[in-house]
């Protein structure tokens, strides 16, 4: 697949409630997911089966009452951003908050190879 296939793919899987599949699908097995902060678990999680790992421990720890997902952006032919807003509560605390964070995708051999997510910290 071509990058701007990826990410038209990446955001309609978002939007409806597909991410698991398109993990599959849109990444490679070696690919590597970075978050902006340190949540616990570590900020870099290498490989496929960590980034559904990551996938699995959101599913099982938040309910998510709205998300949005911006249409993709890209720069150049290897990368594109999306952003996220969402609206969640942390099923262990009740904990109801609202984010917004700017997700970057890396392509290459027709596969995302990297994520970066920025976010505000507070």
């Amino acid at each position: 697949m071509e990058m701007r296939e990826i990410a038209d793919e990446l955001v309609k899987g978002c939007r409806e409630g597909r991410e698991g599949e398109n993990l599959g699908r849109l990444y490679a097995e070696d690919a590597v997911s970075v978050e902006a902060a340190d949540n616990g678990g570590g900020r870099v999680t290498e490989g496929l089966d960590g980034i559904r790992g990551k996938h699995a421990w959101w599913d099982a720890n938040f309910e998510v009452h709205s998300a949005q997902v911006s249409d993709p952006m890209p720069h150049g032919d290897d990368r594109f951003a999306v952003i996220f807003e969402m609206d969640a509560t942390e099923k262990a605390s009740g904990q109801r908050w609202q984010m917004k964070e700017v997700g970057v995708y890396h392509v290459a051999d027709g596969r995302i190879v990297r994520e970066e997510f920025f976010y505000a910290q507070g």
